[in-house]
């Protein structure tokens, strides 16, 4: 596999980033360029995902940004580790093969700092359990043009939370949101490359 590996520090805009990606999905479907993994921050922002709903809206002032991703509704903003890839699936053609290997890589690399987390089929993401109470810690939302999927998925680690106060997020309405620092306070400063890791190692099998 030869996929490029690109970490920002700096926060980057959202709008740059899907246009970004959209372009590399061109030059990867014409052969001109390499796979990418892209690890990064957003400023506080909503996005909406194909499926949302206006009715998902809670706080009617927010600005809300219209994706052409898979999902729902949800908000970035610092804390966040967000993920996005441009990969080609071309040679497999199999998107819930994709999907899962994104859910197994979020679950072992947080099992790696003692977080034990699930997928729930009916609810795409990845979530934990805590007394019977389920939140979920990372929202994952992909598009598949030409069998090449982007778009990524995002882990909440010590985000603002009351962000998710305004808006239904993901459409479900009877199960929570957490990050990790809630769950476990503990250094995740190696949470990246972990990641990025367990990412190419499961992408192989």
């Amino acid at each position: 596999m030869n996929i490029e590996i690109k970490k920002s520090i700096k926060p980057v805009n959202y709008i740059d980033a899907i246009n970004f990606m959209e372009e590399r999905l061109e030059q990867i479907f014409n052969n001109k360029a390499k796979e990418l993994i892209w690890t990064l921050e957003h400023k506080e922002i909503y996005t909406a995902g194909t499926s949302y709903n206006k009715t998902d809206i809670i706080d009617k002032s927010i600005k809300i940004i219209e994706t052409n991703r898979g999902g729902k509704i949800t908000c970035h903003g610092p804390g966040q580790l967000i993920c996005y890839f441009v990969l080609d699936l071309r040679g497999k053609k199999d998107i819930r093969k994709f999907i899962s290997c994104i859910e197994k890589t979020i679950i072992e690399t947080l099992k790696t700092f003692d977080i034990e987390t699930f997928e729930d089929k009916d609810n795409i993401g990845i979530w934990h359990n805590k007394n019977g109470t389920i939140n979920k810690v990372a929202a994952i939302g992909v598009r598949v043009k030409k069998w090449i999927a982007y778009h990524g998925f995002a882990i909440n680690i010590n985000n603002n939370l009351d962000q998710y106060k305004k808006i239904i997020p993901c459409g479900i309405k009877d199960k929570g949101i957490s990050n990790l620092t809630k769950i476990k306070k503990q250094d995740y400063s190696r949470l990246n490359d972990l990641l990025v890791e367990k990412f190419i190692s499961n992408l192989k099998n």
